[in-house]
């Protein structure tokens, strides 16, 4: 049995792991993700008791019960590169033995729900409604770092998506990974459904432009023009892929669902997206709560 070294799996001085600080007993099994830190106690203080709380850097964390079920709520940051950061660190608290650095033999799967905010390329999508991710387009090239290879359904709908697109060779290449289909089937009831693309950066990469111009002008017009049966690329975010990525391969079970907090086709911005976000996260625990 191989031991991890120390260099590899980092921990703290106290035995918690390295970023998010936690031991393997304060983390629930089903977990709710946000990528703003104030959004943690949006969640929390739905529950009915808090057992506990923590934070170090941009990771909080509140692990209590709601109706019954165990749930932990924790904030990631921006960006898939935080999203490999926490991921990699939960499946550590829960499928290594931290004491004696090595894998457990049997592992343990998480249920793992983002809960966001995103801006719709549909004009159709009303800002402060609510999109469910079927799949996350990473533009972000981190799952190229491991050993992910799509499904042939998601190959062949990757090959229409980059037919359409035709990005430039000096861009991230692709990639495509679907949501679970429980988790997925759970929450997309009454709310919009579509490809969530996953962007490297919020200004050049999602089609912004202040002073500096994107080397793809029209990438929101391409990815709106996109369609494959019943496939749309519906809406933009910084992490999606990453954690659908992440969670297949370490075998835990993941889906996204995002306020939508702008119409970029349409150029339209929410006046108070805070309401919809609440209705959002009282939608997904009591969901949830229900959810074996």
């Amino acid at each position: 049995m191989n031991t991890l070294q120390s260099s590899e799996l980092v921990l703290n001085p106290d035995g918690s792991i390295y970023h998010l600080r936690l031991h393997p007993e304060q983390l629930a099994d089903n977990i709710l993700l946000v990528g703003d830190q104030s959004r943690v106690e949006v969640i929390s203080k739905h529950f009915d008791n808090i057992e506990f709380k923590q934070q170090n850097r941009e990771f909080v964390t509140h692990t209590g019960t709601y109706k019954g079920k165990r749930i932990t709520a924790m904030s990631t940051g921006i960006g898939t590169d935080n999203l490999d950061i926490v991921m990699n660190e939960i499946d550590a608290l829960v499928n290594i033995d931290l004491k004696k650095r090595v894998i457990k033999d049997e592992k343990k799967s998480l249920n793992l729900i983002r809960i966001g905010t995103s801006g719709t390329l549909v004009k159709e999508i009303n800002v402060d409604s609510v999109v469910v991710s079927s799949h996350g387009l990473g533009f972000d090239g981190l799952m190229h770092f491991y050993s992910y290879a799509e499904n042939d359904e998601e190959r062949l709908l990757l090959d229409a998506i980059n037919k359409q697109l035709q990005l430039p060779p000096q861009l991230n290449r692709p990639y495509l990974v679907s949501a679970d289909e429980g988790l997925f089937n759970l929450l997309s009831k009454d709310y919009h459904t579509g490809i969530t693309a996953t962007a490297c950066g919020f200004y050049a990469p999602q089609g912004r432009e202040l002073r500096l111009s994107p080397a793809v002008k029209d990438l929101n017009e391409r990815m709106m023009e996109f369609q494959k049966g019943n496939h749309k690329i519906t809406n933009f975010e910084m992490e999606t892929s990453a954690l659908y990525g992440l969670s297949r391969l370490l075998g835990h079970k993941a889906c996204t669902a995002c306020a939508i907090i702008a119409n970029r086709a349409i150029h339209e911005y929410s006046k108070d997206y805070k309401p919809v976000i609440e209705n959002l996260v009282i939608s997904v625990i009591d969901r949830l709560s229900t959810y074996e």
